[in-house]
């Protein structure tokens, strides 16, 4: 689901794909409007699902694993943090409680604050999970095992 949730460089928000065209996607704002707009080749469009977030471990984390973080210690509702009023240091400490090992050398507060408001959109839309949990594959493992035996 996260996968179809679109960030377009220059427009504000978040956007829902909804067709494909030709030489463009169909996309939905993510807020109370939920107007349908074209993202033309030209734009540069990414999914959600693609971005990451620079860690000082050298490991970029994907963005989804931060919103979740951010949705287990909010239980899935919006943060009551205010991403445009908000001191630096508010969203700061913030953003350290949800990825403790971000780098501050190059994740920007402006990033940090975007993610707050990512985050806010996707929680008023009623998505709360964010990391898809992996299916226990049992049926594969005893067919696995009997092959090597």
């Amino acid at each position: 689901m996260v996968k179809e949730i679109l960030a377009i460089s220059g427009k504000p928000g978040l956007y829902r794909l909804l067709k494909r065209g030709a030489n463009m996607l169909i996309v939905e704002t993510l807020d109370a409007t939920h107007k349908r707009i074209p993202a033309y080749a030209a734009d540069r469009v990414v999914s959600v699902a693609d971005i990451s977030i620079y860690t000082d471990d050298g490991e970029d984390t994907p963005l989804v694993n931060v919103f979740q973080s951010i949705s287990d210690k909010n239980e899935g509702k919006p943060v009551e943090i205010n991403h445009k009023k908000a001191s630096n240091e508010d969203v700061i400490a913030f953003f350290k409680d949800a990825l403790p090992n971000y780098d501050p050398d190059r994740v920007r507060i402006s990033d940090m604050r975007k993610v707050i408001a990512w985050y806010n959109i996707l929680a008023n839309e009623g998505i709360s999970q964010f990391v898809e949990e992996e299916p226990a594959d049992e049926g594969a493992d005893e067919n696995s095992a009997e092959a090597n035996a």
